[in-house]
């Protein structure tokens, strides 16, 4: 596997994982509604639900998400190359190094760290379209771009 194949198969296990763990709490909430509406009565029973209610909703959201994440590792093309920053780049900067991809946090590839990061983050959008040797401003400090695969 290269490089981008390695970054992009952790990036889909960063999204399977978070997958299985809102699957999991779906999974527990509607065990726990459905023993709640066989339980107690009363206002604590109410509370219980609405509780559960909102617990549902968020994990609602938390699939949405994961789709999200799904659909742009679709769209990265690992075969594509370019000297302009896009979306499945490697960019090489003096301070780090960053994957454009979806936001997963810090990935270790050959003991080698990489910042998984979304195009739509704030760092995301400095790096989308920039060029090797080009220098950017972010959170005070100058960075310059050393290469871009």
């Amino acid at each position: 596997m290269n490089l981008k194949e390695q970054l992009l198969y952790e990036c889909r296990k960063f999204v399977n994982k978070r997958l299985q763990t809102v699957q999991e709490t779906i999974s527990s909430n509607q065990k726990a509604l459905e023993s709640e509406s066989k339980s107690s009565a009363g206002d604590k029973h109410e509370t219980g639900r609405a509780m559960l209610q909102l617990e549902m909703e968020k994990a609602s959201q938390q699939l949405a998400g994961i789709s999200d994440m799904n659909a742009i590792l679709s769209k990265i093309d690992i075969s594509k190359t370019s000297n302009i920053a896009h979306l499945g780049s490697i960019i090489f900067t003096e301070k780090a190094n960053y994957f454009l991809s979806i936001s997963a946090g810090q990935l270790v590839i050959a003991d080698n760290s990489y910042f998984a990061i979304s195009v739509s983050s704030p760092i995301g959008k400095l790096l989308l379209g920039k060029k090797q040797n080009d220098v950017f401003s972010f959170q005070g400090n100058t960075v310059k771009i050393l290469k871009i695969s």
